[in-house]
């Protein structure tokens, strides 16, 4: 009996489907070390809904002629809190805090948003009259030393929900050493509360640092309501259509967990749309033989990228998703900036040409989309040097001819600079690849990595057009471009194992750490996490568990990740993992200063059942390779000029093909652009291996 699988994700630009239905023939796997069999693939990429997330959802269900009724399961990755957390449309909230402490949430870590600035404006989450305080304290070791004043919080709730407070954050000091006057609070307040938002800091980050855990807590809080009436609405539409089986909602830290309880930790749910694409690259790049990848997911609104290493992705439990909001939950580890497809090119106050932020979006978007818009973006600079075809253009309303996108070019940024149209459009691009080689140095170059020793893995509508530029700049001696890159955060949400991560402040110099607490810690975090998994009721095939430490030397301020084994965690282990990970990082041994256990965390793992890549691009294939070629078209590249340019249909490419470039490859969901002097080979998964250039020796 067939399998239908649904993975959608919900992008700034795009919303993208992938369904992948597996039958019981019992066919090779993928090679990714799991058992799969046979698999047919339908795509859809229709525009966001941005008013309302869960209509596009449907109409791409619609597109891809998957009836709700029909699937067996959806997995569904949503922008919805990191929009709400990025442009504040956050949930009416307040904060009961210990006495003297409420203005921690504002005071920070007396950082400035600019540098070099001499003013700067910076906003807390929750305004100063919505922080309330009462009378408790606990001290650094987890002992009373102000009982808590039961009647104040009482009132505080009150007074919070009086004033329209939506949501309640209950934050005390110290409550990751002991959490029973949070606890205790949190009854007292549920029995006031309106709702059931309500947020002890306990709860989502048992970890030191009152600021942090501060603000993580208040984030969670903020964006509870909203996320839980999204996913009831996107819900209520599903069922309504047949769907019979729960939701499943991608999180951050690249797993998934059961709509049902999503929102109770909806701070899990930001970034959860690149952590899903960085997931796809890594079980796509283990099935192809390249455990060490650069991602690079380029779609209309951003670009985001991030680092796999031996075929596991870098996850940080200490990411700042704007200046003042650190969110320190497990994410997967991508560095952000505004440079998409949509990503609009102007002339700055000092006639500087400038390329992003600032983006076109879905609507009005470029001005080739037809839907009004008027400033040049990449995807127009794209199209006018011949990378794009005009008349494969996805969410194009009302056509507008190429020569209107040039003059447009030439009028708004070309005769300012005294540039050609070509010159103006090539400038665009360039720009924007400095940009964008500058994302990858922040994720390889500044952490250690050298980028030669990686392939790039370009993903998004739009990253395998700028993928081999951004390689050769940066010396990266090959790309693997997936079969479906447009898609691939989609398919990211499809192999998502089910994951839950956990974090327990220790916080004592390693030789004074009582190791029969380091045990008990350990082992309450993967019960926590088996009970997890078991109560959300997803089907699971097996259950990994992954340890990790945050450590330092004494007198540091900055933490390593340190990875532990399963088993057999001693004081000596620790020692020799941390000394291992500090000398990768730095090449220094020092021996002679103590270190620090900060952190310790579990990550519960819920192995999801294979899928297989081979057939993601179900077509038929062609012969040979002119049996794939659409033609030719008239390309312009860096340094060459305009180049008469063979094109390719991707579906119909079989394995072992190989081409020359200069070449375009086209597909519903991208376009791949194979630069002068390279050569792509199509391996057996259908992913395009395409070869920058020798590697040269390194001293």
């Amino acid at each position: 009996m067939a399998t239908r699988i649904v993975g959608c994700d919900v992008g700034g630009t795009f919303t993208d489907l992938i369904l992948l239905e597996t039958g019981g023939d019992g066919a090779p796997g993928s090679g990714s070390g799991r058992d799969a069999v046979r698999t047919r693939t339908r795509i859809a990429k229709v525009p966001t809904t941005l008013d309302n997330q869960a209509f596009g959802v449907l109409r791409a269900l619609e597109a891809a002629d998957a009836a709700p009724e029909t699937l067996d399961a959806l997995v569904h990755g949503t922008t919805t809190t990191t929009n709400a957390l990025l442009e504040r449309k956050l949930a009416r909230t307040g904060l009961i805090t210990t006495r003297g402490f409420r203005d921690v949430l504002e005071l920070g870590r007396r950082t400035r948003p600019s540098s070099y600035g001499l003013k700067g404006g910076f906003t807390p989450l929750i305004p100063r009259e919505l922080r309330l305080e009462v009378a408790e304290r606990m001290d650094a070791d987890g002992g009373v030393v102000i009982p808590l004043d039961e009647a104040a919080v009482r009132a505080a709730a009150e007074q919070l929900a009086a004033a329209g407070c939506q949501a309640l954050v209950i934050h005390f000091l110290h409550a990751y050493k002991n959490p029973a006057h949070e606890r205790r609070a949190m009854e007292i307040a549920r029995d006031v509360w309106p709702n059931a938002y309500v947020t002890a800091g306990h709860q989502v980050l048992s970890e030191y640092r009152e600021y942090e855990r501060g603000v993580t807590a208040t984030v969670n809080a903020a964006v509870q309501p909203i996320l839980e009436r999204y996913i009831a609405r996107l819900v209520a539409e599903l069922s309504g259509r047949g769907y019979r089986h729960d939701l499943l909602v991608m999180q951050g830290n690249g797993g998934v967990v059961s709509g049902r309880i999503v929102a109770e930790s909806a701070v899990n749910t930001v970034m959860s749309g690149p952590a899903s694409g960085v997931m796809a690259a890594a079980y796509t790049g283990a099935a192809a033989g390249h455990p060490n990848l650069v991602t690079f997911d380029m779609g209309g609104t951003s670009c985001d990228v991030g680092l796999i290493k031996d075929g596991v992705p870098q996850v940080s439990n200490e990411l700042e998703i704007e200046y003042a909001m650190p969110v320190h939950v497990p994410m997967v580890d991508v560095h952000t900036i505004g440079a998409g497809g949509g990503s609009i090119a102007a002339i700055d106050e000092g006639g500087l040409l400038r390329v992003g932020p600032e983006s076109a979006g879905a609507t009005p978007g470029p001005i080739c989309y037809g839907r009004g818009g008027e400033a040049p973006t990449i995807t127009d600079a794209n199209l006018v040097l011949g990378r794009l075809d005009a008349q494969a253009l996805l969410a194009v309303d009302n056509p507008v001819g190429i020569e209107d996108v040039r003059a447009a070019i030439a009028t708004r940024l070309g005769a300012p600079l005294g540039l050609s149209w070509e010159e103006a459009a090539g400038a665009i691009l360039r720009i924007a690849n400095d940009k964008m080689a500058g994302a990858v140095r922040m994720v390889s170059l500044s952490r250690g990595h050298d980028p030669r020793d990686f392939a790039l893995f370009p993903f998004g509508g739009a990253g395998p057009l700028h993928a081999a530029a951004i390689a050769r700049e940066l010396g990266i001696p090959s790309l693997l471009v997936p079969a479906r890159p447009g898609i691939t955060n989609a398919l990211g949400c499809v192999v998502a194992d089910v994951r839950h991560d956990y974090v327990q402040t220790i916080n004592e110099p390693l030789d004074k750490v009582d190791m029969d607490l380091v045990h008990r810690t350990l082992a309450d975090q993967i019960a926590a996490g088996r009970e997890t998994i078991a109560r959300e009721g997803v089907s699971v095939e097996d259950i990994r568990i992954v340890h990790g430490a945050d450590m330092q030397f004494v007198g540091q301020s900055h933490l390593l990740s340190v990875p532990l084994a399963e088993a057999g965690v001693d004081r000596g282990t620790l020692q020799d993992a941390f000394e291992w990970v500090y000398w990768e990082r730095f090449e220094v041994a020092l021996p002679e200063i103590k270190a620090n256990l900060v952190n310790l965390h579990t990550a519960v793992i819920g192995k999801r059942p294979a899928v297989d890549l081979s057939n993601l691009i179900d077509e038929e294939r062609a012969a040979d390779l002119d049996g794939a070629r659409l033609g030719r078209r008239s390309v312009w590249f860096e340094g060459e000029g305009w180049v008469d340019t063979p094109r390719y249909a991707r579906g119909k490419l079989a394995a072992g093909f190989e081409i020359e470039g200069p070449a375009i490859v086209e597909q519903l969901d991208t376009t791949v652009l194979i630069e002068p002097g390279m050569r792509a080979v199509v391996d057996v998964l259908g992913n395009l291996e395409i070869r920058i250039e020798a590697r040269t020796g390194r001293g």
